[in-house]
C-alpha cells in the first residue's frame, strides 16, 4: 500500500517516531521497517526528523564501509607546510573534537620554531589588534603566528583579509608562516581561503 495512506492511518506510531530522542536508532512503524532498505529508511528520517540525518548517515557509513571512513584523518601538517610559503596562510578547518594545536606546537618545535619563534593567540573579543601586531612582528622576524578560532572574530575578518592581501614576498621574511584555525563560517574571507593551504 501507499506510504502516505499508511502514515495517516498510523499517525500515533509516527508521532512516537517523531518524538523519539534518537529516531535514527529505532524501528519504523510496520510495514516500513520490514519493507524498506536501510537507505530508504534514511530518506524517511530525512523527511520527518532532518536534524538527525547527519548522525544517521554517519552510522550508515560506519556500518556499511567501516569506522575508518567516518574518522577524520589526522592533520598532515608536514605535507601542507611543504606546499606553503610565507605569503600563504595555512588553515586548519576544524570539526568537532579536532584540536590541531598540540600537533602544530610539536611540529614548530621540530622545525626550529619553538619558544619565542612561535606566537599563538585565541581570537575573541578585542584580540584583533594584538593579533595584527603579532603578524607584523612575525613578518619581520620570520617567526610563526597561529590565530586560533578565527570564526569567533567575525568583525575582525575584513581586517584579516586586508592583512593577507598585503602579504608580499618582497616585504615578508621567507620563514614567516601564518597558521589559522577556524570552524567553517560563511563570513570567512573568500580571498584568504582561495590563497591558502587548507587542512580538514
Amino acid at each position: 500500500g501507499g506510504f502516505k495512506k499508511s502514515f495517516m492511518v498510523n499517525i500515533l506510531d509516527w508521532k512516537r517516531y517523531y518524538d523519539a530522542k534518537e529516531p535514527q536508532k529505532i524501528k519504523l512503524p510496520e510495514p516500513w521497517q520490514s519493507k524498506l532498505s536501510d537507505f530508504q529508511k534514511m530518506t524517511v528520517l530525512r523527511c520527518i526528523r532532518p536534524d538527525k540525518i547527519v548522525q544517521a548517515v554517519t552510522n550508515f557509513v560506519e556500518e556499511k564501509l567501516g569506522r575508518h571512513f567516518i574518522e577524520p584523518p589526522p592533520f598532515n601538517i608536514a605535507t601542507c607546510y611543504q606546499d606553503s610559503n610565507s605569503t600563504m596562510p595555512l588553515i586548519f578547518v576544524l570539526s568537532p573534537g579536532a584540536d590541531p594545536m598540540a600537533g602544530l606546537l610539536k611540529y614548530a618545535e621540530d622545525k626550529g620554531f619553538g619558544g619565542s619563534k612561535f606566537n599563538a593567540i585565541s581570537l575573541g573579543q578585542g584580540q584583533g589588534p594584538i593579533a595584527k601586531k603579532m603578524i607584523e612582528a612575525g613578518q619581520e622576524e620570520g617567526s610563526w603566528v597561529a590565530l586560533q578560532n578565527v570564526h569567533l572574530a567575525v568583525s575582525w575578518m575584513p581586517q584579516l583579509e586586508k592583512i593577507c592581501e598585503d602579504f608580499s614576498p618582497e616585504t615578508v621574511n621567507p620563514n614567516f608562516r601564518l597558521w589559522l584555525t577556524s570552524y567553517p563560517s560563511p563570513k570567512f574571507p573568500v580571498t584568504v581561503l582561495q590563497n591558502s593551504v587548507k587542512m580538514t
